[in-house]
């Protein structure tokens, strides 16, 4: 096992407690949240040192149960970068992530443990019931958190872990019309036709979408949507907490920001979209790095479509459920909409 437990039952109170510095007689789990590509659980503690020098209860993440969602995960080397972003990279934001007692991968990135703190109680972000816009803002801020502190930072932009792999565009562009036809097949008579009209349409446009994100401006979550944050976290304590570093990588601020307009928060994106917007922009400019809606309005029109490739690669490449297929269903709407409004196909047209 090389030191390293790849489910919640192979986690022991003598390795807890060598691991956080204390003793812990007994360990028991639950399963939270609603991941797709790795499992998450919560631990309660019991021992000696429990409530004092080590916490009552802990997060863990472990792979996917699932092996497709586990096959896609390791192809595409997200349990290693997920690892990594909190070994080498979240100290150097100021996005406010779990804090890690354990980040270690083995087998090429396909076996991998994360223990972390546990941040409830909290109030978990649901992507098909939406969010106030209260939510929304505290989240937009967390993303220039994350853009301000790393942009133009070569130590985190250049780093050997946040590469894709050099084939992983070609990849892509090879699966995608598979992916595409199996999202078709299954919610043609569930998606409105002319959000659909723009997922068949994008599917011959993979390359060149790949092509117009090259530009390394940030680091970039890549999965910026409602059900990768917690909201009211330590019983209010703090307004927010964003999860799920599986999908980090460098490139452009607009992917996360069109991302989340747009697939992470729906209706809320359409109807705040301006004063969303602001937001951000006046707090990358407190944090240094001053932008204008004329300078991202481009970028900002393709990177919405980040949400239609999110949606149906992996409506097609991990388990299938039914809360699911309702999730991938609400995040092609959101991405959808917007980009009917910003006509996001013709902005990755001009961009070839």
């Amino acid at each position: 096992m090389d030191g390293i437990p790849v489910h919640p039952d192979e986690v022991t109170p003598e390795w807890l407690g060598s691991i956080l510095g204390g003793k812990v007689s007994n360990v028991s789990w639950k399963p939270i949240g609603t991941g797709q590509v790795g499992d998450s659980v919560r631990f309660t503690l019991k021992g000696p040192d429990v409530g004092t020098q080590i916490p009552a209860t802990l997060a863990g993440k472990f792979p996917a149960a699932d092996e497709t969602s586990r096959a896609t995960a390791a192809l595409f080397g997200l349990y290693r970068k997920e690892v990594r972003f909190y070994k080498d990279a979240a100290s150097k934001l100021d996005v406010r992530a779990p804090r890690v007692h354990f980040a270690q991968t083995c087998d090429e990135g396909q076996r991998f443990c994360l223990i972390f703190e546990d941040l409830g109680p909290a109030r978990q972000g649901d992507q098909i019931a939406g969010c106030s816009l209260d939510d929304a803002r505290e989240a937009i801020r967390q993303a220039a958190a994350i853009h301000a502190p790393s942009w133009g930072r070569r130590d985190i932009l250049e780093a050997d872990w946040i590469q894709p792999a050099p084939d992983v565009a070609e990849r892509v562009d090879t699966m995608y019309p598979q992916a595409q036809a199996i999202f078709h097949d299954r919610y043609k008579d569930l998606l409105e036709p002319q959000f659909m009209s723009i997922c068949d349409e994008f599917a011959g446009l993979t390359d060149r979408y790949h092509r117009s994100n090259d530009q390394q401006q940030c680091l970039v979550h890549g999965d910026f949507r409602l059900d990768n944050m917690l909201f009211g976290i330590g019983g209010g304590a703090e307004p927010i907490a964003i999860l799920d570093w599986q999908t980090v990588t460098s490139g452009k601020a607009m992917t996360d920001i069109g991302y989340f307009l747009g697939c992470g928060i729906g209706q809320m994106g359409l109807d705040h979209e301006d004063e969303l917007l602001e937001i951000y922009l006046n707090d990358m400019t407190a944090r240094g790095v001053s932008l204008t809606r004329e300078a991202i309005d481009h970028d900002y029109r393709v990177g919405i479509l980040h949400g239609v490739t999110t949606a149906v690669f992996s409506a097609a490449f991990v388990e299938r459920t039914q809360r699911g297929d309702a999730n991938f269903l609400s995040m092609a709407r959101g991405a959808c909409a917007l980009a009917l409004k910003h006509d996001s196909i013709a902005a990755l047209k001009e961009a070839s």
